[in-house]
């Protein structure tokens, strides 16, 4: 569904220029629930506004849904933006007219397109278990209700592709479960592809994959293990317990880039005294690659 290579962004003003990607590659499959997480300035959100065709690469390769968004034209663009992919913003200000009522807001992007279904949007906020609030308008819901109404909006025009960037980043613990939640049934029930941006590391126990960008590049994936002791969470009783084992339901993989190049973890450089150096020494052993520190003092 998505695949990126080498994908530069720089912004420039008269006096700054900043790299927001620099080299990132990135490859998600079809039908694939997964989560993008970094810290303020990784990157992260300038990759989701260039998959949702909100703004353009300065170099590099970017595909999704095997259409090069580097080559579409601004009509195209339109296009795809209205019936290609789907965005859920961490504002709600952005996803819903106050005025308007929860089914009216879903309904109006079916209405734009010339799609309109009143069965479909009731359809959407069924799932999104707001089928009662139907009526209701922006005032009358809460900020996780507001969410989910925003959920069943960017699944209107049956996208192939939803974008969500920090979904529940406004929202309490436990109604960031049940937003996640609805992001998990539509990528089960439709076979969605789902992209989430957040800062929230737990929100790998909610899906399959965490890509981790770090100073605008891939740096390392959670995958969620084949051998998952997800059962025997579910049998036991003690809540401590149960989170410590899903914990262990990920393993953490380093990305290596088409060049050969790998992020080493910084609290790893630390504990090996190499933090502040440029150079380090590296040894393979049988099946092993070994990163030592230079025992040379010239090699600063």
């Amino acid at each position: 569904m998505i695949r990126c290579e080498n994908l530069v962004k720089i912004y420039k003003t008269a006096e700054l220029e900043v790299i927001a990607l620099q080299g990132l590659d990135l490859s998600v499959e079809d039908g694939e629930l997964m989560a993008i997480i970094g810290n303020s300035g990784s990157g992260k959100s300038t990759l989701l506004n260039i998959l949702g065709g909100l703004d353009r690469p300065s170099a590099g390769t970017v595909m999704v849904d095997n259409k090069d968004l580097l080559k579409l034209t601004d009509q195209q663009l339109v296009k795809y933006k209205r019936e290609t992919v789907g965005f859920v913003w961490q504002n709600n200000a952005r996803n819903l007219i106050p005025y308007l009522t929860a089914l009216e807001n879903v309904e109006l992007p079916m209405i734009i397109s010339g799609k309109a279904k009143r069965d479909r949007a009731l359809e959407l906020l069924d799932m999104v278990g707001l089928s009662h609030r139907r009526n209701n308008k922006l005032s009358q819901l809460s900020g996780g209700e507001q969410q989910r109404v925003a959920i069943a909006i960017a699944l209107a025009n049956k996208p192939r592709l939803l974008l969500a960037d920090e979904p529940t980043g406004a929202v309490d613990t436990r109604t960031a479960d049940q937003i996640l939640d609805v992001f998990r049934e539509f990528n089960r029930t439709y076979g969605i592809t789902i992209v989430i941006v957040t800062h929230d590391r737990q929100l790998s126990r909610k899906v399959d994959r965490v890509v981790a960008i770090r100073d605008g590049r891939t740096s390392s994936e959670f995958i969620r293990k084949k051998n998952s002791s997800e059962e025997l969470a579910e049998a036991l009783t003690g809540s401590n317990e149960r989170a410590a084992i899903e914990e262990e339901t990920h393993e953490e993989l380093a990305v290596i880039d088409k060049a050969g190049r790998v992020q080493i973890p910084k609290e790893y450089l630390e504990s090996l005294g190499l933090s502040g150096r440029n150079k380090i020494k590296i040894e393979l052993d049988n099946n092993r690659i070994i990163l030592v520190p230079p025992e040379s003092r010239n090699m600063n």
